[in-house]
């Protein structure tokens, strides 16, 4: 069986598909990938073939200084050039599915794909990173908070933001007008899709976030599709060389938004007392500190004190398998949602919203993460448990069930 996963968007994103492309393949499937060029060595080196979406978000997710609000203007040209990003990836979607699928999975932000696999007369299924269903659990997650207006509040907002615009809106009505479709909105297709109970899948953990009680049968939580490690990769030998001279040091790193420099967090380290490595600022070192490019974190985390991140899905669910505390600085969309999980869940402290982001806040939440035992006493409970856990078999089994043997 071909599938075919549509995955705009940054590393996080598509990461995580990689991985599951990898062991699906292992499984018997063809896996293909759409992604940005960018991305193209991390798919096929889990053996996926790529195909190439156009554009590249990666400027997309630069946030303003720590402690500081965007303003309108910002938040425009922001909206402006999401859209014009999306508008390139329908484009491109529709053009890895021409080169051949039985089967689309398409991530949270491709609803264009569902267009796409409607024309071409082949299955989809939703494979998503973050819960998007209108629930009242959770406020939505888009909104970037995790404040909860209690069930009712929650689902009715969850609902109001489900039917309002968003980026992939015109891109999606512009693939159905190319393709000869009839002109549906992407919020009514999405309701026939909840009536009929189409299935969405989530590489979610349900020990991280239970699966909440008012979501429909087709919504299912598989556990986590983990990275595949790169084959042959090695950690550089000045990084081996530093985590062998001291203590365990604590990770700083923001992905691809990059939103913290170096100074800042070498302030913070410094503050806080501890030993540190810099993801993102290769070429600052010093006794007590090393900065580094890119390093796989399933190798990196679990020798850490503590990490500090933006709490992203994929970032949040790596500092939870390593068993290591969380300090999180969410900045936007899901993930204060997920900063929230780890907090509640015992395995790092209070998260230091990015807006009110200081260097003595941030040190001061490292110090607790360093110096309380119970949240590594947590987070190594919760790893254990996600040892045991296999989000491969549920996707194989919705995938033979949508398209035929695998």
């Amino acid at each position: 069986m071909r599938v075919l996963m549509i995955t705009p968007g940054t590393r996080g994103d598509v990461a995580p598909m990689a991985g599951l492309g990898s062991r699906l393949q292992a499984l018997g499937f063809d896996v293909a990938i759409a992604a940005n060029a960018a991305y193209a060595p991390l798919i096929t080196s889990a053996g996926c073939e790529h195909r190439e979406l156009p554009g590249d978000m990666s400027h997309l997710v630069s946030p303003a200084a720590p402690g500081k609000r965007a303003t309108g203007a910002d938040l425009r040209r922001y909206l402006h050039e999401l859209g014009d990003y999306m508008d390139l990836a329908a484009t491109g979607t529709l053009v890895a599915a021409e080169g051949g699928a039985d089967v689309i999975l398409a991530n949270a932000i491709a609803p264009y794909a569902y267009d796409v696999a409607e024309a071409l007369g082949i299955p989809a299924i939703g494979a998503h990173l973050q819960p998007t269903e209108p629930s009242t659990a959770y406020p939505p997650v888009v909104l970037g908070t995790a404040r909860s207006l209690g069930p009712a509040g929650n689902k009715v907002l969850g609902s109001l933001v489900s039917a309002g615009k968003a980026p992939y809106d015109a891109p999606g009505s512009r693939i159905r007008r190319a393709l000869g479709l009839g002109k549906k909105s992407r919020a009514v297709a999405e309701r026939q899709r909840r009536k009929a109970n189409r299935p969405v899948l989530h590489g979610i953990s349900p020990t991280i976030f239970p699966r909440p009680a008012d979501w429909r049968s087709g919504l299912s939580l598989t556990g986590y599709w983990w990275p595949e490690a790169e084959p042959g990769w090695q950690p550089p030998a000045g990084l081996v060389d530093f985590l062998a001279d001291g203590p365990p040091p604590v990770f700083l790193g923001f992905g691809s938004s990059a939103a913290l420099g170096a100074d800042f967090m070498l302030e913070a380290a410094r503050r806080a007392g501890v030993r540190a490595v810099l993801q993102g600022v290769e070429g600052a070192s010093g006794p007590d500190v090393i900065g580094i490019g890119a390093v796989p974190h399933q190798w990196l985390f679990p020798r850490m004190a503590a990490v500090v991140h933006h709490a992203g899905a994929g970032t949040a669910a790596a500092g939870l398998r390593a068993g290591v505390p969380t300090v999180s600085v969410p900045i936007y969309t899901d993930q204060p949602f997920w900063a929230a999980r780890i907090k509640s869940l015992g395995a790092g402290p209070q998260p230091v919203p990015y807006k009110q982001l200081t260097t003595e806040r941030l040190a001061a939440a490292i110090a607790q993460a360093t110096t309380t035992p119970a949240y590594g006493v947590s987070a190594r409970k919760l790893a254990a448990v996600l040892a045991t856990e296999d989000g491969t078999a549920p996707v194989a089994a919705a995938l033979r069930a949508a398209g035929g043997p695998g």
